[in-house]
């Protein structure tokens, strides 16, 4: 019979060394052998009336090899299973320990694998301390907003001269010398600007030019540090290269006219809310960019809970287990050399998983079709800008879209993370020890700007 053995050689890392004696893999090759031979196609015999000792020579020793190995592997986990170790990947066998499989010299073997064991965590999310912070939203943020509002639903006429701030400006930003003369292979994007999207100085200074002026400008001359990030991200530019020449080709000019404030813009505005006046349209706007920065703050709390529990929880590894499943474990194996290099990265990503997977299973946080399919919903819902509540009854194919996308494999997968990672999240953010702080928006998106992981 079988026997199993487990001895600890490090932290976390233990031996497991399988004795396998000639009765308990012996029948089994016999076996194997016979159904083997039943099946071979071997010119010049017909199929199942190949002589066994013929089907033996040709192909028993990687008969013999492979219901040995069957046999161990069996063994193996059928041990894991009832001592019920939560262990890293697969176990690893031994290099150096690997016997020489002889059908002809059937006799014991032996066979050692390293296991690397999970930590035991203590989660504690009620210690946790997390700063939910408050925007406040202020009039010019309402009026802002207001305006946005009344430019997209204003009349627009193609113009040949900048007439006024509310003008949008379809642009080609080119990246020139000190010179003036275009950089190859340096940056080249259009894009569409508001002119109010410039600094008051520029603004003065394109009011009243056309497309034929192309001025020479740095990023951080031309916009405000309020725009700065964006324009930049939009370019694709580092904030480092702010200062350099670009020049903006201007394409077309489109003046709007802002819609005037009447009840035919407040439904355009606010579909259904039955809006009256100017100051129910800015409530409502208030409200808007409330919920909006609420979000915002509610996932800059999530983030300080997944660094607090990443950073903080105690967890130690079987290092140099994990190492060496890097070299072994994937689709191409890796040098000593690449997975000491990736091992920070991978232990740290451990840890959130290891963290996650505990919250999960010990909260019973589970994500049902339903879930899913709701998930289907909301995601078609963003895709049409929000305006399935517009279709009246005739919802059906919305229905049908969610079942379509129940049926993709990898819709699910993502979906099914996703939904988990968000319940686990919100329960997290149920138990931890939350203190409200007040904060201005350009405090806010400095945070956001700067924070990463």
């Amino acid at each position: 019979m079988a026997t199993i053995t487990r001895e600890n050689i490090s932290l976390l890392n233990d031996k497991l060394t399988i004795t396998l004696a000639k009765q308990d893999y012996l029948s089994g090759f016999e076996q194997s052998l016979k159904k083997y031979a039943k099946n071979a196609n071997i010119p010049g015999f017909r199929k199942g009336m190949v002589p066994a000792g013929l089907v033996k020579k040709m192909y028993g020793q990687g008969v013999f090899s492979e219901e040995v190995l069957r046999k161990v592997e069996n063994e193996l986990n059928k041990y894991m299973q009832e001592e019920q170790l939560d262990i890293f990947a697969q176990p690893l066998p031994l290099a150096d320990f690997a016997p020489q499989l002889d059908m002809n010299q059937p006799g014991d073997y032996q066979f050692e694998f390293e296991i690397g064991l999970k930590p035991k965590l203590d989660l504690k999310p009620e210690a946790l301390k997390v700063t939910r912070y408050v925007v406040n939203v202020t009039d010019e943020m309402i009026q802002e907003e207001l305006e946005n509002l009344q430019r997209r639903n204003g009349e627009r006429s193609e113009t040949e001269t900048i007439t006024g701030k509310d003008d949008v400006l379809q642009v080609t930003f080119l990246q020139v010398d000190e010179a003036g003369t275009e950089v190859e292979n340096g940056v080249k994007k259009d894009t569409s600007l508001l002119v109010t999207d410039f600094t008051d100085t520029l603004q003065q200074q394109l009011i009243g030019s056309n497309q034929q002026n192309a001025p020479t400008l740095t990023l951080e001359a031309a916009f405000s540090e309020k725009h700065l990030g964006a324009i930049c991200s939009e370019l694709g530019m580092q904030e480092s290269q702010k200062n350099q020449p670009l020049r903006m080709q201007i394409n077309k000019i489109t003046h709007i006219t802002l819609a005037p404030l009447d009840e035919e813009f407040f439904e355009k505005a606010y579909p259904g809310k039955e809006i009256k006046t100017a100051a129910e349209l800015r409530e409502a706007i208030r409200e808007t960019i409330a919920v909006h920065f609420a979000q915002q703050a509610k996932n800059q709390v999530f983030d300080q809970i997944y660094h607090t529990l990443v950073d903080h929880t105690p967890m130690e590894f079987p290092e140099n287990f994990l190492k060496r499943w890097l070299q072994q474990g994937g689709e191409k194996p890796k040098t000593a050399e690449e997975a000491e290099k990736e091992y920070p990265s991978f232990a740290n990503q451990l840890k959130w998983t290891l963290i996650s997977n505990q919250v999960i299973q010990d909260n019973k946080i589970e994500v049902t079709p339903d879930d899913i399919r709701d998930f289907a919903k909301m995601q078609l819902f963003s895709y049409m800008g929000g305006q399935l509540d517009m279709m009246g009854e005739n919802k059906q194919w919305v229905e049908d879209y969610a079942n379509r996308m129940l049926q993709d494999k990898k819709f699910v997968e993502d979906s099914y993370h996703r939904i988990s990672t968000d319940k686990m999240f919100q329960w997290l953010e149920g138990k931890v020890n939350a203190t409200e702080e007040p904060i201005t928006r350009e405090a806010f998106a400095e945070k956001l700007h700067h924070h990463s992981h």
